[in-house]
């Protein structure tokens, strides 16, 4: 898979974030490719690089393009900016968050127009995959009255966050009848918290009890994972039912 490694500033945020781009040798006569962005790409794209790999060799998946994106700096870095640009609400406690909406601009206008001018994208199978609070940035990202991407990963995502804000959203969006035409990949380690565990479940009940028109919703239980070790199976359980058959 041909790799490229650059940094990409954003307006939107004032941040330079590092993108590690993977994609698929062009076959002659494909035009596109589905593109996918993996949050936490400093701690997390080398568990999704074998995640895909592990399901492409068993014909789980087509070739897909994979973009991870990161700030050179770990979780526990100042430089790493994933709590102020994951969450969709700002809480008194933690000053710099609240900033997902600026972020999801730099997704959408500055990272995948970069993305499309590199790769040959395809526009109607657009990706994006998070896991805990990236999850949450992800989940944000799907309840949009017009949603930009049509393939959303949520794994163990933080639904805790600011009193569950991203689940009343998702609850006042449900009532205006609005459409997503997308699909969901909802899935949690059954050894996690009990509290994960429960807020998952009040968002998969609330979905199910008044269904989005034309989203399609896959919820799994990861047997004998917890919050830390699930991300290996989340990740190719999720691209297959996102991308396969």
């Amino acid at each position: 898979m041909p790799a490229s490694d650059f940094i990409l500033p954003s307006v939107q945020t004032g941040t330079d974030y590092r993108i590690r781009i993977e994609s698929p040798a062009e076959d002659e006569g494909v035009e596109s490719r589905p593109a996918i962005i993996f949050l936490d790409g400093d701690d997390q794209f080398e568990t999704a690089l074998s995640a895909y790999g592990a399901a492409r060799a068993a014909g789980e998946v087509p070739p897909l393009i994979l973009a991870g994106v990161g700030y050179g700096a770990s979780y526990t870095k100042a430089a790493n900016k994933r709590l102020r640009d994951y969450t969709p609400s700002s809480m008194a406690t933690e000053p710099e968050s609240g900033g997902a909406d600026r972020f999801l601009r730099f997704l959408t206008e500055t990272l995948w127009p970069e993305l499309s001018r590199r790769s040959r994208v395809r526009d109607d199978a657009r990706g994006i995959v998070g896991h805990s609070l990236g999850s949450l940035l992800a989940v944000h990202a799907l309840f949009q009255r017009r949603p930009f991407f049509q393939r959303v990963l949520a794994s163990a995502p933080s639904l805790w966050w600011d009193n569950r804000a991203a689940v009343c959203a998702a609850q006042n969006l449900q009532r205006t009848g609005v459409a997503l035409p997308a699909r969901l990949f909802l899935c949690v380690g059954t050894d996690d918290t009990p509290s994960m565990l429960g807020d998952l479940e009040i968002l998969e009940d609330q979905l199910a009890a008044l269904p989005f028109p034309q989203l399609e919703v896959i919820s799994r239980q990861i047997p004998k994972r917890d919050h830390y070790n699930v991300l290996p199976d989340a990740f190719r359980a999720g691209l297959g039912a996102l991308y396969g058959g």
